[in-house]
């Protein structure tokens, strides 16, 4: 069963439409995710260039290699755990500051 079965038509001049499909298309969303956004109060965002996943990969790779030094370094106790932590700590919050500012759609202010 269609958990969304209320359809609503809605009627644009060309250069609304022209507009509205620029903006879609601009974010690589359907129409119809990019309205449900906007219905919810929030700006969808541009898509990011594609370079945007590459770099992502890479900080989840370099982050996955120093989750794996930190647990080595709890065992044997060899670096300064604390400091360590941080840095991975703040390595986590960049990674979700960048889908922030690129990825997820802007609460309408």
């Amino acid at each position: 069963m269609r958990k969304r079965n209320c359809r609503v038509q809605v009627r644009l001049d060309n250069k609304e439409y022209q507009a509205f499909m620029k903006r879609v298309k601009k974010t690589g969303l359907s129409q119809e995710v990019y309205l449900r956004h906007l219905i919810s109060g929030l700006v969808p965002q541009e898509a990011p260039p594609s370079e945007y996943f590459d770099f992502m990969k890479e900080l989840y790779r370099v982050g996955n290699n120093l989750n794996q030094v930190a647990q080595k370094a709890h065992v044997l106790n060899v670096i300064d755990v604390q400091r360590y932590d941080k840095a991975v700590r703040q390595f986590e919050q960049l990674v979700q500051d960048i889908t922030r500012a690129v990825i997820l759609p802007r609460s309408a202010k």
